[in-house]
């Protein structure tokens, strides 16, 4: 037997991740709910999103690149209802519901306020969603404006919503952070303020900028990211890069100052001994004046040495875009939107880039479709129906049929025109894309490029022009592809000679 015992360490099998050292002590992780970790840190990071986009230009520039890309102009709408036998589209009624619906889409009609188009709305909400991480929708069940219909949208931002009424209603429905629960976690209403929180400016906002009010959620529409279950709340898409842009607009001031003071300095004078001589004094230091073009002779034993600035420095730039690289994989958007740094960019790497951002793009249209566009417009067509404004024939024993629409996103646009227009060619003359879809997928209407396209064809045939562009009367090279039958003879019919 050993006159001592060894002690054996113990190994357990586990994640690397979850290793818990002296490497790792600083690395704080709780297993708290999403609504516990937003709730502290709600306002604090809306209030910096806002100051970040106001004050940093990369910020402002991310901001712009995803509302440009997934609203643009406005997510365009056109009905689909179809006529009960045969299944076809009802192109008369799908003519007065798309031009009642324009007319309705004007900032005088669609919004309470009078002041944003149905396309500024949507613009509204994506950048606030980005922003500030949430906005509400609130639909209001009247006219406004000219609209013979009554119903309008007032756009209410997030700070209105009290986030500090968390308990219980007297009906027994929790409340987290202003929005009201049932058993089930839906929404059931939200506790709005009265007025903004901040509009600390005007008198009669601060009398009553505690009241609220209770609004049931069938009138509100409630935009912003799910990102864990049960999260009641939305974050600003900033949040991960809150930090970065903060230190990296002092990291930009620092070297400017930096790069001012050095290039502000001249040279020196080295003397032999301690004596100067000088022209002037300057803030208490001895200065010599220059002049442009001019020759300065020193005194004996005098030497001259100038100052060759170094700020910035080589590594400034690299040092830039990797940081702003980093930004946009937060924001969801590409380097070259947020920089406007073009200078390494070619076919390949730029459409490798649209490829990866388009797919986070298009996951917040469909988000905007399926949670703003769409309600919009039931709602919309519920009450242009009971106002009479559109007559829609059993409307209440089928309403989904005349909920029917497409919505056109914002175009996608070409990389290499020439390259892509031939790749959407053979895809289409293969039967994998059908010309509707290409269309579409540049923000484009089948049925209206297609009466827009016979309207111009019926035009040049009237006046009798032909353009190589048309392939019904040439082809690729400018050939007519319909070219004219010659008349050959017939051959001459001899009669029999007896």
């Amino acid at each position: 037997m050993w006159p001592f015992s060894r002690k054996r360490k113990v190994q357990r099998r586990n994640y690397a991740g979850s290793t818990v050292n002296r490497l790792t002590t600083d690395w704080v992780s709780q297993g708290t709910s999403a609504d516990s970790e937003i709730k502290n840190s709600l306002r604090i990071l809306r209030n910096r999103a806002r100051a970040l986009v106001r004050d940093s230009d990369f910020a402002k520039a991310a901001l712009r690149a995803v509302k440009n890309n997934v609203v643009g102009q406005g997510i365009k709408h056109q009905a689909q209802i179809r006529m009960i036998r045969g299944g076809r589209l009802d192109e008369r009624l799908n003519a007065l519901v798309e031009h009642e619906f324009k007319k309705w889409s004007k900032a005088n009609n669609c919004h309470a306020g009078g002041t944003l188009s149905w396309a500024q709305i949507q613009q509204l909400c994506i950048s606030s969603m980005i922003e500030s991480g949430e906005v509400f929708v609130r639909l209001v069940s009247q006219p406004f404006g000219d609209s013979r219909i009554p119903f309008g949208l007032e756009v209410i931002e997030s700070d209105l919503l009290d986030d500090d009424y968390t308990g219980f209603e007297p009906n027994g429905n929790r409340v987290r952070m202003g929005v009201e629960l049932n058993e089930w976690g839906r929404p059931v209403a939200y506790h709005f303020l009265e007025y903004h929180p901040g509009d600390y400016q005007f008198s009669y906002a601060n009398i009553a900028k505690k009241r609220r009010t209770r609004i049931p959620a069938d009138q509100i529409i409630h935009l912003y990211s799910v990102d864990r279950p049960h999260q009641t709340r939305g974050v600003t898409a900033f949040a991960s890069a809150i930090m970065r842009l903060n230190n990296l607009r002092g990291y930009e001031e620092a070297e400017i100052i930096a790069a001012r003071a050095s290039s502000a300095m001249m040279g020196f004078v080295r003397t032999p001994d301690q004596e100067l001589f000088e022209d002037g004094v300057q803030d208490d230091q001895s200065v010599l004046d220059f002049a442009p073009g001019s020759i300065r002779r020193l005194a004996p034993g005098e030497e001259m040495q100038f100052f060759s600035p170094s700020r910035p420095d080589d590594a400034f730039t690299p040092f830039v875009a990797q940081m702003l690289r980093a930004v946009a994989s937060g924001v969801g958007c590409s380097y070259t939107q947020v920089s406007s740094d073009f200078s390494q960019s070619n076919y390949s790497s730029s459409r490798l880039e649209l490829i990866e951002t388009r797919a986070h793009y298009k996951t917040l249209q469909q988000y905007m479709i399926d949670k703003l566009c769409q309600p919009v417009y039931e709602k919309w067509i519920e009450m242009a129906v009971m106002s009479g404004v559109i007559q829609m024939p059993a409307f209440d024993m089928d309403p989904d049929r005349y909920f029917e629409a497409k919505w056109i996103a914002p175009a996608a646009q070409f990389v290499d025109p020439q390259k892509e227009a031939e790749a959407y060619k053979s895809l289409i003359r293969s039967g994998v894309m059908t010309l509707s879809q290409v269309i579409a997928l540049h923000g484009g209407d089948f049925e209206e490029v297609m009466r827009q396209r016979a309207h111009e064809l019926a035009t040049m045939d009237e006046l009798g022009i032909v353009l190589d562009s048309d392939p019904s009367a040439v082809d690729k090279a400018g050939q007519s592809q319909n070219p004219p039958v010659e008349d050959t003879p017939h051959p001459e019919i001899h009669e029999d000679e007896d």
